[in-house]
């Protein structure tokens, strides 16, 4: 089976490229841990963008069960590969879709949050303080959290069977990440973290800290 609408490599590397500096200038890693997260990010856009733009493994795996059931839609055009849209009967343009819609937010959501923390805790690192200000006064990990938006995302606009199954190990990965430097956080902040760990949660903000605009005690 062959599609115009694949095989277009330089558009993986190009948009592979494009995404993970930008990540870069927001993230800005510094410590081997901080590569870590990010190496794996990179991971997850290459993935994406191999099969949004180079072979659509997840539309060639599934193509029998789609085009059983939705025997009208060409599957090896590009627009098909917005899954969601598809399967839900969005009938125009895929990039005007709710899926898509909610993808560019949930994106744009993520990495203005991995940015506003980074300042945070650069600010912070710089004075030997503890990063509690800003994004790290409603969740411990923002940076992580900003990560994860910018997957789920990208899952909302393009979902892949690679890309799905490298989420839940990417989340998983990002919390022992965070385990681990809460620990160094206690070894070198004492009770000063441990009470800011008490007052702040770690991935989920506090309903009544997003509206009030203040921690809980």
């Amino acid at each position: 089976m062959q599609s115009d609408s694949y095989g277009l490599w330089s558009l993986v590397i190009i948009n592979s490229v494009i995404f993970i500096v930008f990540a870069f200038s927001f993230f800005k890693p510094r410590t081997a841990r901080d590569w870590r997260s990010f190496s794996a990010f990179s991971a997850f856009l290459v993935a994406l963008f191999t099969e949004m733009y180079g072979f659509p493994l997840t539309i060639y795996f599934l193509s029998g069960w789609l085009q059983s059931r939705y025997p009208n839609v060409d599957w090896l055009a590009h627009d098909s590969g917005h899954l969601l849209e598809m399967m839900f009967g969005w009938k125009t343009n895929p990039h005007f879709g709710p899926f898509h819609i909610l993808s560019y937010g949930l994106v744009i959501a993520g990495f203005l949050l991995i940015s506003a923390a980074w300042r945070v805790l650069y600010n912070a690192q710089s004075t030997g303080q503890l990063a509690a200000t800003g994004p790290y006064s409603y969740v411990r990990h923002p940076q992580y959290v900003g990560f994860i938006l910018v997957m789920l995302g990208f899952l909302a606009q393009w979902p892949t069977l690679l890309t799905l199954a490298m989420f839940p190990v990417l989340v998983f990965m990002y919390v022992r990440l965070a385990r681990a430097e809460e620990r160094d956080a206690i070894d070198q902040f004492g009770e000063i973290y441990s009470d800011y760990a008490r007052r702040v949660p770690g991935f989920l903000p506090r309903l009544r800290n997003l509206y009030g605009g203040q921690q809980g005690g």
